[in-house]
């Protein structure tokens, strides 16, 4: 399947600002492939891309004073995840690639020391593994109210826990948090997703079992292959879409899209 996605964003800069972004699809092993590109800024100036220890990429630019236009658009292929292999698909630890380690461990949002007792009474019937995370997606769902625009920044797993409300990130991150407090590496996605309302960037979890990553959405009823990813990380502090350093800057709007250009399944 094929999807068109892009975003624009119109800055008013008062005085020169860094701004890091990450807008660019994922290219690594992650189930989609990038067919075409576009990278557009107003007025033209240099920009740096580097890719980062999770192999998101991110551009580094110095915005001038005035109005500042960013857009971007691609067209992405993207693959359904292949069915579960078995019911007992938990990875034990000494079995786990190197590189999933630290989606193992307590990061800044998603205190997963701290829900070891809660993640074990939602799992208590659940097969070890896909089943477990299934569990723990389901009781998320349930239990935290998801309410787009309610959070201007990052919530923290317990903040989110208490609070009892949430966007997409906040969902997710508690239940990161959950998986790892019993050894199953999660982490945090940021993408696109078809006909999500309102249209927004959106973000979701995956969690390694069955030797792979699989992606879950409490705030969806179903989890569709009709996402692009464009970063991975430990938790919001990892995949945030953009950063400024400085106070010369603001965001006067942003825009979002996510087209279907073709659907053979």
């Amino acid at each position: 399947m094929k999807l068109q996605v892009s975003c624009t964003m119109h800055f008013q800069v008062t005085e020169e600002t860094t701004l890091v972004l990450m807008l660019r699809p994922y290219r690594g092993k992650i189930g989609q492939w990038l067919k075409y590109e576009s990278y557009h800024i107003a007025p033209c100036l240099m920009i740096t891309d580097n890719l980062d220890q999770f192999g998101n990429s991110y551009q580094s630019l110095l915005a001038p004073v005035g109005e500042f236009y960013i857009n971007t658009s691609a067209e992405v292929v993207v693959y359904a995840n292949k069915p579960v292999s078995n019911k007992n698909n938990f990875v034990e630890i000494q079995h786990l690639p190197s590189e999933v380690h630290c989606f193992l461990l307590p990061s800044r949002y998603c205190e997963s020391d701290r829900f070891g007792d809660i993640a074990r009474e939602v799992t208590a019937d659940a097969v070890p593994g896909y089943d477990q995370v299934s569990a723990i997606s389901q009781w998320v769902a349930d239990t935290i109210h998801y309410i787009p625009g309610t959070s201007a920044f990052p919530l923290s797993a317990v903040e989110v826990h208490y609070r009892g409300n949430g966007v997409c990130r906040d969902l997710a991150q508690l239940a990161i948090a959950l998986c790892r407090s019993i050894s199953i590496p999660a982490r945090l996605v940021v993408g696109y997703l078809h006909d999500l309302e309102p249209m927004d960037f959106h973000a979701w979890f995956e969690a390694y079992v069955d030797n792979r990553w699989i992606s879950f959405d409490p705030t969806q009823a179903r989890v569709n292959h009709k996402r692009v990813i464009v970063a991975v990380g430990r938790d919001a502090a990892d995949v945030a879409i953009f950063h400024q350093f400085g106070s010369g800057c603001q965001m006067i709007n942003m825009n979002v899209g996510v087209n279907l250009l073709d659907d053979p399944n």
